[in-house]
């Protein structure tokens, strides 16, 4: 209990305590106190916070009424609102999103690529039996592009193809019926100089260059097989070649004919110019001398010899001697036997100890024989062929040990020795046409050379510089 000393005291402490809440100040009065009829600074920024406090609880409140469920629940209404077509362009692009390009790997087959896009083989044959498809798909090389359009629902809804280098097929299945669309693709040729030296052997070399194999293979059996011996072609030698390119949207697709060749062998340049006269196309030197001869030395290239022409030689066979009247080349059954000259088949069949024998007349009293083959060619007597056209294959027919050719030449019924005989020269390109000729090679001539100079006096700063392949449009 409180002793009545202290009811006084408290009674005191009260009445202070009353005094000061009476004093203390407060957010009324203070707004109210002084006013003289405009706001001070103070409370107008009292006034716009209570503004904005009021409006964000009328904002946020309002939107709790989403939290109730039940019967309570406002219902609420939907308007379907109209909405405009979509564009050409999107509908384009929707076509196309689709599409899954394959490239054809090695040893992929056409079946094996429409089954990992599960593609029914069906499909594919109804493709193959479309015109011209069937060619061009049973012989895909690596790299060869296909293009499959496949949309989300399944199905193939289109297939592409290349026809050719030109030529890309699209196809459009719809149900039963296929509808073909070719679409053309520009190419360009590029005439390119390449030059090279070689230094293990010409065909990598030459691959080095920048030459196809199809490339390489005129160079060295249709340009310069008359004059160069390649089986001995060494290291140091030199060649250079003026040939086109075919180019399709910045990819080379092909090489293409060959325009100029020189090869460097043994100290010696030999040259060779591309040009058409009288309808033919062939090879011709600085001069406009043909680089194709009259008769071919060899009728197998690169073949051994294993018995030569002379004048006595005992017969493995009869065991007499006597004289052998041609050259015999060793070379394996079955190996083709070439024409050495444009000629008229004058004898097809069995002739003796020759065995199965093909004589040509080549007019002008030239003639050849080849013997001991194991079949003839695709040709009868009286026919006209061309000089490298294949007239039969090595085989062992008649007297002999083992399989080889026999190849006689005569000159007005004569023997020669066919390594030796000096052949008749072709004849030169004379008035206009080698006016023709020389305005035509004048160009090629002027860049090789610019070429070569530019490579080779590089190779004499850069020893160890590897050639390099001009390939300027």
């Amino acid at each position: 209990m409180t002793s009545p000393k202290s009811g006084p005291a408290r009674r005191e402490h009260l009445k202070q305590l009353r005094e000061a809440a009476l004093h203390r100040p407060v957010l009324a009065r203070q707004l109210s106190d002084g006013f003289n009829g405009r706001w001070s600074r103070r409370q107008w920024v009292q006034a716009s916070l209570f503004a904005t406090v009021g409006m964000l609880v009328a904002a946020i409140v309002p939107g709790f009424d989403h939290l109730e469920t039940g019967a309570g629940a406002i219902p609420r209404q939907s308007m379907t609102l109209p909405l405009p077509p979509l564009p050409a362009r999107s509908k384009q692009a929707e076509a196309f999103d689709s599409w899954q390009i394959v490239r054809v790997q090695s040893g992929q087959t056409l079946g094996e690529i429409f089954g990992q896009l599960d593609v029914p083989a069906s499909t594919m044959y109804r493709i193959l039996e479309h015109p011209g498809a069937r060619d061009a798909l049973s012989r895909l090389r690596p790299g060869t592009e296909l293009a499959f359009d496949i949309p989300a629902t399944g199905g193939l809804r289109a297939f592409r193809f290349d026809r050719d280098d030109t030529h890309r097929v699209e196809l459009a299945i719809t149900g039963d019926a296929i509808s073909e669309t070719v679409i053309e693709r520009p190419s360009q040729t590029r005439t390119v100089v390449t030059t090279g030296e070689i230094s293990s052997s010409l065909y990598a070399a030459a691959r080095k260059a920048g030459l196809s194999p199809a490339a390489i293979s005129t160079m060295t059996d249709e340009i310069f097989q008359y004059d160069i011996d390649f089986s001995h072609a060494q290291k140091g030698d030199r060649f250079s070649v003026v040939y086109e390119e075919t180019w399709r949207e910045g990819e080379r697709i092909g090489t293409g004919n060959i325009a100029a060749a020189t090869f460097t062998t043994g100290g010696k340049t030999y040259s060779g110019f591309r040009f058409e006269h009288d309808g033919k196309v062939g090879y011709y030197t600085a001069d406009g001398r043909p680089l194709k001869k009259a008769f071919i030395r060899m009728p197998i290239p690169y073949a051994r010899i294993t018995s030569g022409f002379s004048k006595a030689r005992k017969h493995p066979v009869l065991g007499r001697t006597r004289a052998h009247q041609g050259v015999d080349y060793g070379a394996g059954t079955g190996t083709p036997i070439h024409a050495a000259g444009d000629a008229r088949v004058s004898f097809v069949g069995w002739k003796g100890g020759y065995g199965r024998t093909v004589v040509l007349d080549h007019g002008k009293g030239y003639t050849t024989l080849y013997a001991h083959m194991s079949r003839f060619g695709k040709y009868k007597p009286g026919a006209t062929i061309k000089q490298g056209t294949v007239i039969g294959y090595v085989g062992a027919s008649g007297l002999v040990t083992g399989p080889h050719l026999h190849y006689e030449f005569r000159i007005n019924g004569v023997h020669r020795n066919p390594l030796t005989v000096t052949m008749p020269p072709p004849e030169p390109l004379k008035g206009a046409a080698l006016v023709a000729f020389q305005a035509s090679t004048a160009p090629v001539v002027a860049r090789m050379q610019q070429v070569e100079q530019v490579r080779y006096a590089q190779a004499e700063s850069e020893p160890a510089k590897t050639s390099k392949v001009d390939k300027k449009a």
